[in-house]
């Protein structure tokens, strides 16, 4: 049996579609569609119905064994400083840290939220976590936050109050929160706060998109596992890559790299 890929690139003005066969490395069929920003899905399924339509008589829809997404969305997202509301945990860091730093200029639209607590570089505890501090800063009526980052210092060492945070965020509000650790290894703590926040920003962009084209592609009938190309060129599961797209950051440019 042949097998073949799909690949879709959503951009900031168009979605494109095409087929390819793996093998051969040859394009079978190629269309282009308006990037709906409403709704995602609307542009996806135009592209994917168009280069469908083009190889029907040609390919089944078992045949296809590979779906590839790749995207700007994120990137866009970032540089036009759009995305989710977002409050930055930062457990640990004292004011002259962040001062010299100026992480909160390179986030205005961010709620900053200190708590007392951290590691030392060792990764002895510096100081206990301050739960009760961050469930009030939680609760507070005024806090609109949809997405967190959770940034400790030297968390790298020892992750323990980031993963604390982590969890009680989860447990009393349920919105997606991106702790630092998972991201950088970095001891830098503020540039460690600063990816996790751009991070959380786009969570919900990347899991509407990938919610929409897993939609198009059931209409479809088509079964294949859908893989997100990252900044690197790589690709990984769909389902992976929506807890950290900041890897799709420049995804757009190197799907047309590793195309070309």
């Amino acid at each position: 049996m042949n097998s073949y890929n799909i690949g879709i690139d959503t951009g900031g003005t168009y979605t494109d579609a095409v087929i390819v066969n793996p093998q051969t490395h040859a394009v079978m069929a190629a269309a282009k569609a308006l990037t709906t920003r409403g709704n995602l899905a609307l542009g996806v399924i135009e592209a994917l119905a168009q280069v469908l339509e083009s190889t029907a008589g040609q390919l089944q829809r078992d045949e296809i064994t590979l779906v590839s997404l790749s995207t700007t969305l994120a990137t866009n997202a970032l540089v036009e400083g759009k995305g989710a509301r977002i409050a930055v945990i930062l457990i640990g860091f004292d004011e002259p840290m962040l001062a010299r730093t100026e992480l909160a200029q390179a986030l205005p639209d961010a709620r900053i939220i200190r708590i007392r607590g951290g590691h030392r570089y060792d990764g002895a505890e510096q100081e206990a976590l301050d739960e009760a501090a961050l469930r009030q800063a939680l609760t507070d009526p005024d806090n609109q936050a949809e997405a967190y980052a959770v940034a400790s210092l030297y968390s790298v060492r020892n992750a323990t109050h980031e993963r604390q945070a982590q969890i009680l965020i989860r447990e009393l509000i349920g919105c997606p929160v991106t702790a630092s650790c998972d991201l950088s290894e970095a001891l830098n703590g503020p540039r460690r706060a600063l990816t996790a926040a751009f991070n959380a920003r786009i969570i919900g962009l990347i899991v509407n998109l990938a919610e929409a084209v897993r939609t198009v592609l059931q209409a479809q009938g088509i079964q294949a596992p859908l893989m997100i190309v990252r900044g690197d060129g790589s690709i990984a599961s769909a389902d992976a890559v929506v807890e950290r797209p900041i890897e799709t950051i420049l995804s757009g440019p190197a799907a047309s790299v590793i195309g070309a």
